[in-house]
């Protein structure tokens, strides 16, 4: 009953992953949107580290080896709801998004190795800003409404083996592809006709990442982890096209267009350069564990105009710290569920590369999240709910930029079966 029941449920989310819109963040704006990190809920709420912990029943999305250890089938899907506060120097505005953060299936292959595949968003552009210019007299003169959404997709296989005791190796292998929309629309006073912008450009691309952990025992029972991932550079493609063309407005405000001023096509590539995880980590098995994650990736590089103009915006090295953990109070307790449940918590400071311009010059995108979680049990073995909340700000209002703070509430659902493979018999 459990196989029809996540086979269906992994087909229907799929449609809806694909059809949403997954930020409300102006940073959106730039480049082809706004990263997503590819974490489960669990290690969300530890901060985000994953490239050193290991688990037979929960996926890993940092590091492929991680697949090694998967002892149940496991289908995991996830979502999140943000909360997110805008502001610069003189006002502040919120919004809030939903969306669908992953749908994957993990099993095991043997008793050394391990298979996952799934569907997860590589970035999103969700983003709706109105500028107004006003006259000496404190009168409107001029409207400029920016909108944009899509976002590209990643549709992976990860596999990941035990080559000798306590060492894994793992690969995964995926596919990128998405369209992103975004638009200028103008309007001047005394000014009978208004003029928009439009864009529309398809992402596609291969990427490869490569992993790799060691597990030693120490002495009283402790457990030392070890890890590290690598996501090898890789070119996405950009084709689309720009055009602009003069409008009115009907009575109840549609668009009507008039004249176009141009429609050309644009084409270029983005390099996505080499990314590197690091981690490590101390803890006793199903007790407790702290980690550290420390992650670095060059500029990313692009001769599009749609990715990066270098006029109002660029792009150096970005890195991230991580650091978190779990616990346990008694995982087999029959007196108290609470003693079953696992919290988590953890810390990330991120500077993403992205650098703004300003006035004369850039200044840089920083994130900051501080993360807390409970894992669930559910009556089934080893299947449990998930959930985790982050309070985070993004980005500074200083240089006249835009500053968010946002909370977002994640949840997941972790499906197991120990039996996915095993044929019922019938005495």
């Amino acid at each position: 009953m459990i196989k029809r029941f996540i086979l269906g449920v992994f087909v229907l989310t799929t449609s809806t992953i694909l059809a949403q819109r997954n930020s409300a963040s102006p940073y959106s704006y730039f480049g082809i949107g706004e990263n997503f990190e590819a974490v489960t809920v669990e290690q969300a709420s530890m901060g985000g580290i994953g490239a050193a912990i290991k688990s037979n029943h929960h996926l890993n999305f940092t590091n492929p080896a991680a697949n090694a250890d998967l002892r149940a089938a496991t289908y995991a899907i996830g979502g999140s709801l943000t909360f997110l506060t805008i502001k610069d120097n003189t006002t502040s505005q919120s919004g809030n998004s939903t969306n669908l953060r992953y749908i994957s299936l993990g099993f095991p292959i043997g008793q050394k190795a391990g298979l996952s595949v799934g569907l997860q968003p590589f970035s999103s552009v969700g983003y709706s800003l109105t500028s107004e210019a006003f006259d000496v007299d404190e009168n409107l003169t001029e409207v400029t409404q920016f909108k944009g959404e899509g976002g590209a997709n990643k549709i992976y296989a990860s596999f990941g083996m035990y080559a000798y005791k306590g060492l894994s190796f793992g690969v995964e292998t995926a596919f990128i592809f998405g369209n992103i929309e975004n638009s200028i629309l103008n309007q001047r006073a005394e000014v009978a006709l208004a003029t928009k912008q439009e864009e529309s450009f398809n992402v596609r691309g291969g990427q490869f990442r490569l992993g790799v952990q060691y597990k030693t025992e120490l002495k009283n029972k402790l457990q030392l982890h070890t890890g590290a991932s690598f996501t090898l550079a890789t070119d996405l493609s950009a084709r689309g096209n720009e055009k602009m063309y003069s409008l009115s407005f009907s009575g109840s405000g549609q668009e009507i267009p008039r004249d176009e001023l141009y429609n050309r096509s644009l084409n270029g590539d983005i390099n996505v350069p080499l990314k590197s995880v690091y981690g490590f980590g101390i803890g006793r098995e199903n007790k407790w564990y702290v980690g550290i994650n420390q992650q670095f990736q060059s500029a990313l590089e692009s001769n599009s105009v749609f990715i990066a103009d270098g006029q109002s915006h660029k792009y150096e090295d970005s890195s991230k710290f991580s650091i978190g953990g779990y616990y346990i109070p008694k995982i087999n307790s029959i007196s108290s569920y609470w003693d079953r449940v696992t919290y988590r918590a953890g810390l990330r400071f991120e500077d993403t590369g992205l650098m703004v311009k300003t006035t004369d010059n850039f200044t840089a995108v920083k994130d900051f999240g501080i993360n807390v979680g409970l894992g669930l049990p559910l009556p089934r073995q080893l299947s449990n709910v998930n959930v985790g909340f982050e309070y985070g700000q993004r980005g500074t209002t200083s240089n006249n930029l835009i500053k968010e703070n946002y909370f977002n509430v994640r949840l997941s659902l972790s499906l197991n079966d120990i039996n996915w493979f095993r044929k019922t018999r019938i005495d």
